[in-house]
């Protein structure tokens, strides 16, 4: 399923400066029925969103109408836990197109790298300096650049780089899943073809 590309994305920032968010907490186990992406937004991080009764609670980041944004800032060790590709489906269904942290879960991150959410890992420095920016300033602009592979927070400069793998990078680029990557490449897929003895 192809996506939309990803080259520059400015943006504000939605904060949430806890470490260790398994993927049963960003979407609970019981929200896996479905086997599409769509949908799984609404369940993201589903149990710290809203009460038993399904009221939103009022001190939860995503209930908080001063935040908003296509980036989320995690805590140290974002997406440990169980290896559900539906944690990413529930990131990209509700909004983000990318995730900071100082560190990732390696199968979150390539979950997310396949359905078109970028996953930028940061210092400890740069990611205490992003909470301190949005909290003075809640509508923080960060710039995300795929191309250079640079975050640069607007209102002080700072800026980082971040690695990436080169064929994840060209698919965000241009919107690619693995199939569409294959799908780009038919006609020299069936050119080679030829080419080989039947």
């Amino acid at each position: 399923m192809a996506y939309d590309k990803f080259d520059i994305l400015t943006s504000s920032v939605v904060p949430m400066p806890i470490e260790n968010v398994d993927t049963d907490q960003i979407i609970p186990a019981r929200f896996l029925k479905a086997v599409e992406r769509k949908g799984f937004g609404d369940n993201l991080f589903r149990d710290w969103r809203y009460n038993s009764d399904d009221s939103p609670k009022e001190d939860f980041v995503l209930n908080n109408p001063v935040y908003s944004g296509k980036i989320l800032a995690g805590g140290k060790n974002f997406g440990c836990g169980s290896s559900r590709e539906h944690a990413a489906w529930a990131v990209y269904d509700y909004g983000f197109r990318c995730v900071v942290s100082s560190f990732f879960a390696d199968i979150f991150s390539n979950n997310c790298l396949n359905i078109g959410v970028l996953p930028v890992t940061v210092s400890p420095e740069f990611l205490d300096h992003l909470y301190t920016e949005i909290e003075k300033d809640p509508a923080t602009q960060v710039e995300v650049n795929l191309n250079t592979q640079k975050i640069t927070m607007l209102s002080s400069g700072l800026q980082e780089t971040f690695a990436i793998n080169t064929y994840k990078k060209n698919n965000l680029l241009n919107g690619y899943d693995d199939i569409d990557y294959l799908m780009a490449m038919k006609d020299e897929i069936e050119e080679f073809a030829t080419t080989r003895p039947f």
